[in-house]
């Protein structure tokens, strides 16, 4: 998705992974265990919604570069990698946003038929990285 954002500080605000709950309504809690600036091996402490249902995922960041993070989410039920890659567009910016998501144990059985409630989280996350990441373009 695009932004007016610079790429520079879109990435910054993004990378700062305790700000997800500012953009994302399904992540109401997002808590950064590890002092300092962001950094490969910093912990998170994540509540999601889920299916009606709170979820607590424990993050970490697994790959960093000037406009690439990836993070690592695990929980007893399931595992995520989100991926958050910003690339210039003019002033602003463009941000791709991956999340991958799969399920332990014998409840994996049914992960395909999941896909549909995975994907409905996409949209609304989405609009509010955008939303979010403009609003601060025009403070």
């Amino acid at each position: 998705m695009e932004t007016n954002l610079s790429a520079e500080k879109a990435f910054a605000f993004l990378s700062e992974f305790e700000n997800t709950s500012e953009w994302d309504p399904n992540t109401p809690v997002m808590d950064k265990i590890t002092p300092g600036p962001v950094a490969v091996g910093h912990k998170y402490h994540a509540e999601s919604e889920f299916r009606g249902k709170r979820q607590s995922l424990e993050y970490e960041v697994i790959e960093l570069t000037a406009n690439h993070i990836k993070l690592r989410g695990e929980n007893k039920t399931v595992t995520s990698f989100d991926s958050i890659d910003v690339s210039p567009n003019g002033t602003g910016s463009v941000v791709k946003y991956t999340a991958e998501f799969s399920i332990h144990g014998p409840a994996r059985i049914i992960q395909p038929l999941l896909k549909p409630a995975f994907n409905s989280l996409r949209d609304p996350a989405l609009n509010g990285i955008r939303d979010k990441l403009n609003s601060l373009a025009a403070a």
